[in-house]
């Protein structure tokens, strides 16, 4: 409950701030902020549990059948990354209080950061794999809404559309590589996928795992080829770049390396796959941000050198070098995240992030420039800060690696060289923002210090980095200790925290890499130059320009397959079925099984000739609306009757109901068409529509013949055996509609609901010519609504919804239910309006339809609700005998709460469209067609 609780809690309070808005801008940052304290005190709560190495579990069944449940645990991986989501976060709603314009929505704003933090929430803590991937997705959507707030700026748009892009086709690839990775642990539950971990590895389908996942992981955490979208995301208001880059979004990515590296770690192609990624992403991050004057620039590319450094320490197949990753991802976070809020400080005071412009920061704001220079320095590596020790195990892992045969030097030697362009990029960041003279030409002169409390999370921040740096074993050791052992599934290897190691290689690296970051510095103008003769490469114009590709491509195949003709695409899709069903059968030595055919009765067999006659009937005379309509019901009557021949009366009457409501319809729809349709196809389509009418008969009648002879196996023994002991109903159909396959029925009623409300609006306000004639010019019949007709009708009315009820409530045990139910009284209602008219029945019958369908799914959908609270599967059912004085004893479902909804969907959702055809056409204002 706790761990729902701590997700829960950011998604119900994203309506806080949009309440509050009105209140004053420092109310909204309030209630903004309530949320994330909560669950941070909850997340706090189970702190001593998981520091002592135990984990926290909650699971709800929702979709047991798939695999797919409500399972939620938090160990000391999802402990760390959901206090970096929750502090940071915390942090970053107090600063935006600050850093956002006063026209500018705040509460629109919070409410888009706190369903982001949802999201990741969610991530972070899931034990299903499939739940996971669900949040994994929420986290694109809720980051497009974030990079494109401001939504008025061409490069917010175009730069949350190439996030959503990106990380949304990973994210299609991850849920890919989890199916393949439950399909082969035999489940989505992370506890038994990362025990199955030596059988993953071993399994002919682990390179496709391996590659599918690593996308989903490569595209979310901005590794090459796939970091050109991370750069484009600066488009951001600075607090969602500092969150995305710090605690959020990018790390998503990496969390997952963490998380699943008992898993799919530890081979060969795990090593050159993730290892060699993250080296060319550290290297080509790092050389990019020292050419960038765009200061949140330079800070997005560190960021990528940073992950290309986080997803090359996992890759190394070590498990010191995961110890390694997850303490710079600690690190990273806090540093970045000041950094971050630092830029956007400088940004707010100066109207520019030019670093060309904004020159000599440290005369006019040195509080500012003291902060942001020691979380820099931290980046860079220097010794006493936090970024120091990391990057100190860092060099030392790339040195016990011996993947490479002679080329082992090759990965210590890149890594220096991008610590040295780490150094070189901090230090332009201290020098030509905070020296390097005077400021020139900005917007806002001259700058000063922000509000007091816009710094206290920079603060905040830099002096956690002071402090870990300092005396790290008294402060991140523990949260390092349960996050690692977490991620690695067991015990712990040897690793110290101390600030000195002694001399030895890796500080001589360490060393190395300052040094030549300094000279790299000093010598950046002829770099400068170098980089400035390159060719130009935009990113964004490359992938506009594939998007555009794409989408000429697209429609060009759109053109060719959406002609606008219903003919063309089922000519289509019958000639695919056609194709597909002939290559199936093909291989058949011969079409007809070892089972005997049944006999045809007499009857049976002039029923079936009845039917084919009259769809014949149906097909010569199309033109003549009236004579194919006709034609068609008499089709339904005997399709009706075939289901009672065989058994099956609950389908025998849903499918006379049906068609009583169906020929209503069209009859409603026909008074507005010619009674015939000209001819409007030619010799040629005549000739292709009977070759594929021939062929798809034919193909048909050889499936099921080739089918019908054959032995086969169906689960109606399963349905059977257990409808009485597992539904409590003797009505086996209506226990599989309403419990066994309840959620196929939800979505149903559903679209049912939806596709009323669609039809609804679509006719509202729609008014069409009333035609005075039939199509031989004989005049309608000047009373609309016949004595006799109307007389009959109300004596009618009791009758059938009298019927209605007792179909409904017999349903669980005797042919019936709620969707037979509904489609009597639905019959019986707009008899009502065919009799009357719509304003004598609505003036009569005053009901809502729209409320009655939305009823409907929100009852059915709180009696799968109510499941959850007895801890059983969504709409599973409960039922017992119970002794009712006066009647006896008698048998109660909860099912019938649910059938209750299907029964008012119905209704609503048939009235809805039916009704309202009637408004139609009316020549006067109260005149209508019904």
């Amino acid at each position: 409950m706790v761990l729902a609780l701590i997700i829960a809690l950011p998604f119900f309070g994203v309506i806080l701030p949009l309440m509050a808005e009105r209140l004053g801008r420092s109310a909204c940052a309030v209630a903004a902020g309530l949320a994330p304290l909560a669950a941070l005190v909850l997340l706090l709560s189970q702190q001593g549990t998981v520091f002592a190495g135990d984990m926290i579990r909650a699971r709800v069944q929702w979709l047991p059948e798939i695999g797919l449940n409500l399972s939620l645990r938090l160990d000391g991986l999802g402990f760390l990354f959901a206090l970096l989501i929750l502090g940071i976060g915390l942090l970053v709603i107090l600063y935006a209080r600050y850093y956002l314009a006063k026209q500018e929505p705040m509460g629109r704003f919070f409410a888009f950061l706190l369903l982001f933090m949802g999201a990741m929430l969610g991530v972070v803590l899931s034990e299903n794999l499939l739940l996971m991937v669900m949040f994994w997705e929420l986290t694109s959507l809720s980051s497009f809404l974030l990079i494109g707030f401001w939504s008025s700026r061409t490069d917010a748009r175009k730069g949350s559309r190439m996030a959503l892009a990106i990380t949304g086709g990973g994210g299609l690839s991850l849920l890919a590589g989890v199916l393949l990775l439950g399909h082969i642990a035999g489940s989505y539950e992370l506890s038994q996928v990362l025990a199955a971990g030596y059988a993953i590895r071993a399994h002919a389908l682990y390179p496709v795992v391996l590659i599918l996942v690593l996308l989903g992981v490569f595209t979310k955490s901005a590794q090459f080829p796939f970091h050109f979208w991370l750069p484009h995301a600066m488009a951001a208001p600075t607090p969602v770049s500092a969150y995305l880059h710090s605690a959020t979004m990018v790390k998503a990515g990496v969390f997952l390396l963490a998380r699943l590296y008992p898993a799919l770690a530890g081979t060969d192609l795990w090593f050159y796959i993730v290892s060699l990624t993250g080296l060319a992403t550290m290297l080509i991050g790092a050389c990019m941000a020292l050419f960038q004057h765009d200061l949140k620039g330079l800070l997005a590319y560190s960021t990528i050198s940073h992950l290309g450094l986080i997803t090359l320490l996992f890759g190394l197949n070590t498990e010191l070098g995961a110890v390694a990753a997850i303490f710079h991802i600690i690190n990273h976070a806090t540093f970045k995240a000041s950094l971050f809020m630092a830029a956007g400080i400088i940004d707010h005071e100066t109207g520019s992030r030019d670093m060309r412009r904004i020159n000599g920061m440290w005369k006019y704001m040195p509080h500012t420039a003291m902060l942001a220079m020691v979380a820099a320095l931290a980046m860079a590596g220097v010794p006493l800060l936090n970024g120091f020790l990391s990057k100190e195990m860092f060099f030392s892992e790339t040195l016990n690696q011996h993947m490479l045969g002679s080329f082992d030097w090759a990965i210590p030697a890149i890594a220096t060289l991008a610590g040295g362009f780490s150094v070189a990029y901090s230090l332009r960041f201290i020098h030509d923002v905070f020296f390097n003279g005077e400021p020139i030409n900005l917007p806002k002169y001259p700058p000063h210090e922000p509000p007091r409390y816009m710094k206290v999370p920079v603060e905040i921040l830099v002096f956690l980095c002071l402090l870990v740096g300092i005396v790290p074993a008294y402060t991140v050791a523990p949260l390092l200790a349960a996050a690692a052992s977490a991620s690695l599934g067991g015990e712990l290897p040897q690793y110290s925290l101390a600030i000195w190691h002694g001399l030895n290689l890796p500080l001589l690296m360490s060393f190395a890499a300052t040094a030549g970051g300094v000279l790299v510095y000093a010598f950046r103008q002829p770099l400068f130059r170098w980089y400035a003769g390159l060719p130009a490469m935009d990113a964004k114009l490359a992938f506009d320009q594939c998007m555009v590709t794409l989408v000429d491509f697209c429609r060009l195949i759109t053109r060719r397959l959406e002609t606008g003709s219903l003919q063309h695409y089922l000519a289509l899709l019958l000639a695919s079925a056609l194709v597909v069903v002939t290559l199936a059968l093909g291989p058949l030595p011969q079409m007809r099984g070892s089972v005997e055919l049944s006999p045809i009765d007499g009857i049976t067999a002039l029923g079936l000739g009845i039917m084919a006659l009259a769809g014949l009937i149906t097909v010569i005379f199309h033109r003549q609306r009236l004579v194919s309509l006709l034609m068609l019901s008499v089709v339904g009557l005997m399709v009706a009757l075939a289901f009672a021949r065989y058994s099956a009366p609950d389908l025998a009457l849903t499918q006379l109901s049906v068609e009583v409501v169906t020929i209503v319809l069209l009859m409603l729809a026909l008074f507005f068409l010619p009674a015939q349709t000209r001819m409007e196809s030619s010799s040629m389509r005549t000739l292709r529509d009977f070759i594929l009418a021939i062929g798809c008969g034919v193909m048909v009648a050889m499936l099921a013949f080739a089918v019908l002879t054959r032995p086969y196996e169906t689960i109606s023994g399963f349905f059977l055996a257990n409808s009485v002991s597992g539904g409590g109903g003797h009505n086996v159909v209506n226990v599989i509609l309403v419990d066994f396959r309840g959620f196929d029925t939800m979505g149903e009623i559903t679209v049912l609901a939806i596709a009323g409300v669609g039809i609804y609006a679509m006719l509202d306000g729609l008014r069409l010519i009333q035609p005075h004639a039939d199509a031989e010019g004989r005049s309608w019949a000047r009373d609309r609504h016949p004595l006799i007709l109307a007389t009959l009708s109300r004596v009618l009315l009791p009758m059938a919804l009298l019927i209605s009820v007792f179909i409904f409530l017999r349903g669980h045990n005797l042919p019936g239910g709620g969707f037979i139910a509904g489609l009597v009284t639905s019959v019986a209602l707009i008899l009502q309006y065919v009799a009357s008219g719509v304003q004598w029945t609505q003036s009569r019958l005053p009901l809502n339809y729209h409320r009655m369908a939305g009823a409907g799914v929100l009852i059915a959908g709180l009696t799968g609700v109510g499941s959850w609270l007895f801890e059983r599967p969504f709409l599973t059912s409960a039922f017992g005998h119970f002794e009712i004085p006066f009647i006896g004893e008698i048998e109660l479902a909860t099912a019938m709460i649910f059938d209750l909804g299907v029964y008012l969907t119905v209704v609503g959702a048939t009235l809805l469209i039916l009704a309202n055809l009637g408004k139609l056409t009316q020549e006067k204002p109260g005149q209508e067609v019904l």
